[in-house]
């Protein structure tokens, strides 16, 4: 069945990318783009496939060599080389299985994550710290761009909040479901028992709006704020009123931003965020009203649900969802969390089929 997927869509690549080589392709700037996000798309299915397809022939003819190998010493070669083709074979099929969920719409869309410490203190603004490196570092692995928008840097080290911006194919296709309570457990620095302390941090993901939405902000209707930005400890930036702080007055949403020496820019990123904000909350509007069902409410992101357990102790994190665990948190936090933002795709994808 899969198989049969698989050869389908690639049979499409070829007129894809014939239909990208005409002269005309360039005149309708949203058709181009759509041509090129399928062409993204059937073109990591194809690379998926092929290297899938190689492994599979490697691993059967080793094991075809084994059955017939007199050698006792090359034959536990072909047994070891067996043992570390087996799970590479396993994951890239699970990679294709989510690949082969139908693209939707926002999965390109620039995703803005917002992520604060919660209970905990200066161990949770540490771990913000952290969740903004091992974001950063999947970008890095996948290719995605990245950019600050805004953070309250933490006396101690690590933030009080951290506001980034990620752009590139897939990106809000992998992390729309990050939305949550993400609890940490870890020996912090400055105890001397070594006793674990629970903390946590809270993350929310918002789609910023292209130049098309229709986000539209009466600047009669916002309270612009500037100010002398700080960092860690009180210590100035610089000497200038540069920071801004945005509120829209209707909602009473807040936006700031002190990263910049220009004040400009300041204010446009702080604007940024404004936006992706308000829009977050005309949708929740839009799906409540929409809402009949618990599927369709499945995956929204609420802050207040713990939705994963960070234990260092043991290196062990646990996806409360899913009940998905994995003993290899050293590497999750050096960026290595794709196929957990993947399972969680199909998860979702299946839920709304319940």
């Amino acid at each position: 069945m899969i198989r049969k997927k698989v050869k389908e869509l690639i049979s499409h690549l070829d007129e894809i990318e014939a239909r990208l080589g005409h002269p005309d392709v360039f005149e309708d700037k949203k058709k181009y783009r759509t041509l090129t996000q399928e062409h993204s798309y059937l073109s990591n299915i194809k690379e998926a496939w092929d290297e899938l397809e190689r492994l599979e022939k490697q691993y059967h003819d080793n094991e075809e060599m084994l059955d017939e190998e007199e050698d006792s010493e090359f034959a536990e070669v072909l047994r070891q080389d067996l043992e570390q083709l087996k799970p590479k074979i396993e994951k890239l099929s699970k990679r294709i299985e989510t690949l082969l969920i139908p693209p939707n719409p926002k999965d390109n869309k620039n995703t803005i994550l917002e992520i604060r410490a919660g209970t905990g203190g200066d161990e949770a603004a540490l771990f913000v710290g952290d969740c903004v490196r091992m974001y950063k570092l999947l970008a890095d692995k996948i290719g995605w761009k990245y950019e600050e928008l805004a953070s309250s840097p933490s006396d101690f080290g690590g933030y009080k909040e951290y506001f980034m911006v990620l752009s590139g194919p897939n990106v809000h296709r992998l992390l729309q479901y990050e939305g949550g309570t993400h609890r940490v457990q870890r020996v912090p620095e400055t105890e001397a028992q070594g006793r674990v302390h629970t903390s946590a941090v809270t993350i929310a993901i918002l789609e910023e709006p292209d130049e098309e939405a229709d986000i539209k902000i009466d600047e009669s209707q916002l309270r612009i704020d500037t100010y002398r930005a700080s960092g860690a400890g009180g210590q100035h930036v610089n000497t200038t009123d540069s920071a801004v702080r945005l509120t829209h007055i209707p909602t009473g949403v807040v936006a700031y931003c002190q990263d910049e020496r220009s004040q400009h820019k300041n204010k446009d990123k702080a604007m940024r965020l404004l936006k992706a904000k308000i829009a977050a909350i005309e949708e929740e509007k839009r799906l409540k009203e929409l809402a009949s069902t618990r599927s369709e409410q499945v995956g929204s992101g609420d802050r207040s649900e713990r939705i994963r357990t960070y234990n260092f102790p043991q290196n062990r994190l646990t996806d409360h969802r899913i009940n998905l665990t994995r003993y290899n948190l050293d590497q999750i936090m050096d960026g290595d969390v794709e196929d957990i933002l993947s399972a969680l795709v199909a998860f979702y994808y299946q839920k709304k089929f319940e």
